[in-house]
């Protein structure tokens, strides 16, 4: 599986995983498959119960070495299975790989991603169940990212860039719901935990439709929750986006202008995957499903 991903910095395989694992954790040694290159790091299947998470870009680099610190703290207080490592991998040139890795739990399910909108309903409560456990005050040690959790303002001129770009489908009609974001109160509260990248495509779900497990914590940081509330119109359509915000709500009390803030996380999503996918593939698809969502409302 591919993720309409960039070019990979570092050379990464089936034969220099099982090398790595070979060497540095013996004793979980197995038959070493890869299933999904994705944006930042590759997904290989190790034996029938773990997998190796590889950064294949230079810049997830930090981002392993924060889910190699948080991930097991953080998977004790969510309500669903998340890849907290089972074991840390050491960079290693002398097998030709300079880098942190790490052996996590296989995730059963099928990404979100891969499944209509109309079919994701069913995982509504259980990721407002997650967000909410999740979201709690992050220590003032928690990674930063300048990308995710920051004030919406400081997205605004790449977003009006976007707009102003020709590839956008009713750019007007989604300027007046940008506008109405960046003119939210901002975010006074502390830094609350986030994933920081909650789309469907790291959404696994049960064949029922259930939420499964949540995936690719690359952008986790701290900072203003609408940012993962955002999966309001990321993940669900417009019939499942109510139970969504009830339950939400039901676990944590949240002010209009945070979700007027979310969706225009939303927008900031939406809009960079038109800008730069292809519209014919999974993400393109995506990318204009999300930007169809933020004008139902």
């Amino acid at each position: 599986m591919t993720t309409d991903a960039p070019p990979a910095d570092l050379h990464v395989d089936e034969e220099l995983v099982a090398r790595l694992v070979a060497a540095q954790h013996p004793d979980l040694a197995g038959d070493v498959r890869l299933v999904a290159n994705g944006w930042d790091n590759a997904m290989f299947r190790l034996g029938d119960a773990l997998a190796v998470r590889m950064p294949r870009r230079a810049l997830a680099v930090g981002l392993m070495r924060n889910e190699q610190r948080w991930l097991g703290e953080l998977a004790a207080r969510v309500p669903v299975p998340i890849p907290a490592p089972v074991r840390i991998g050491r960079p290693d040139p002398a097998l030709g790989y300079d880098a942190p890795w790490s052996i996590v739990p296989w995730l059963d399910g099928r990404s979100a991603l891969e499944v209509p909108p109309a079919g994701r309903s069913d995982a509504a409560p259980a990721l407002a169940a997650f967000v909410t456990a999740l979201g709690i005050p992050a220590p003032a040690e928690a990674p930063a990212n300048p990308y995710r959790g920051v004030p919406l303002a400081a997205r605004d001129a790449d977003v009006r860039q976007r707009l102003a770009s020709g590839k956008l489908r009713d750019a007007e009609r989604l300027t007046r719901v940008w506008e109405r974001a960046i003119a939210a109160s901002a975010w006074s509260g502390p830094a609350l935990w986030l994933h920081g990248d909650l789309h469907p495509a790291n959404l696994l779900l049960e064949a029922d439709g259930a939420l499964a497990g949540v995936v690719d914590f690359g952008d986790l940081t701290a900072g203003d929750p609408a940012t993962d509330l955002a999966t309001a119109w990321l993940t669900f359509d417009e019939s499942a986006r109510p139970t969504f915000r009830a339950e939400v709500e039901r676990h944590r009390p949240t002010d209009d202008a945070t979700w007027d803030r979310a969706r225009g996380w939303a927008l900031v999503v939406g809009s960079a995957v038109v800008d730069v996918t292809d519209p014919g593939t999974a993400f393109g698809r995506f990318g204009a499903q999300v930007l169809e969502q933020v004008l139902l409302d």
